[in-house]
């Protein structure tokens, strides 16, 4: 289900967070006020100022995706999710359009923590469990990938990362929900993509 965390006391860090300032590009009262009114952030002198080695509550951060989502709209989602490459930190081992999509899990967890310790280890390669995943699944024989978004973001803005990342490496990559699947918008934790070129 979208908005809601699937673990406690999960952390995202300041970078990513920042995404929503980039999305919203220049109404950057709008995401003041978004992200002050649930916690996130110090505004100074009318501008919302992030520390950028901080952490922030998911949580938290959720509530202001879900003000937006309520009073905006998807589009706004969607948008913030294309400024999600530019902002959070990603693997550098990204060489293609399957490399880009199944990069999205990794950075998915690079960039929250639990306990103070991010969920993805680079040294070791071990990824922790509490916010779900992006899937990666290219389809045999076809110019496709499916992609199952299981976490606690709006399915608009899962839509927006993959096509972000898709783009990276075939502009004219088009990203569909399956409709025929199951739903966060509908209460359950998956939405459905199809990554085509």
């Amino acid at each position: 289900m979208q908005f809601k965390v699937f673990e406690p006391d999960i952390e995202v860090n300041a970078p990513t967070v920042s995404a929503i300032i980039a999305g919203l590009g220049r109404f950057t009262n709008i995401s003041r006020r978004y992200l002050s009114q649930v916690g996130i952030g110090t505004v100074v002198d009318k501008k919302l100022v992030l520390d950028i080695d901080a952490w922030y509550s998911q949580d938290a951060w959720l509530r202001a995706f879900e003000n937006i989502a309520n009073q905006i709209g998807d589009r706004l989602l969607f948008n913030i999710g294309m400024s999600i490459p530019n902002n959070a930190r990603f693997p550098s081992w990204v060489t293609d359009i399957e490399s880009a999509v199944r990069s999205i899990d990794v950075a998915y967890h690079l960039n929250h923590r639990k306990d103070g310790v991010q969920l993805f280890d680079t040294e070791t390669g071990v990824m922790r469990e509490g916010i779900g995943h992006y899937g990666c699944e290219p389809m045999e024989g076809e110019n496709e990938i499916r992609s199952v978004s299981n976490n606690p973001y709006p399915c608009a803005f899962d839509r927006g990362i993959i096509t972000a990342m898709a783009h990276k490496f075939k502009p004219d990559a088009r990203v569909v929900h399956d409709d025929s699947a199951e739903c966060r918008k509908n209460g359950v934790d998956s939405c459905t993509y199809h990554v085509y070129w």
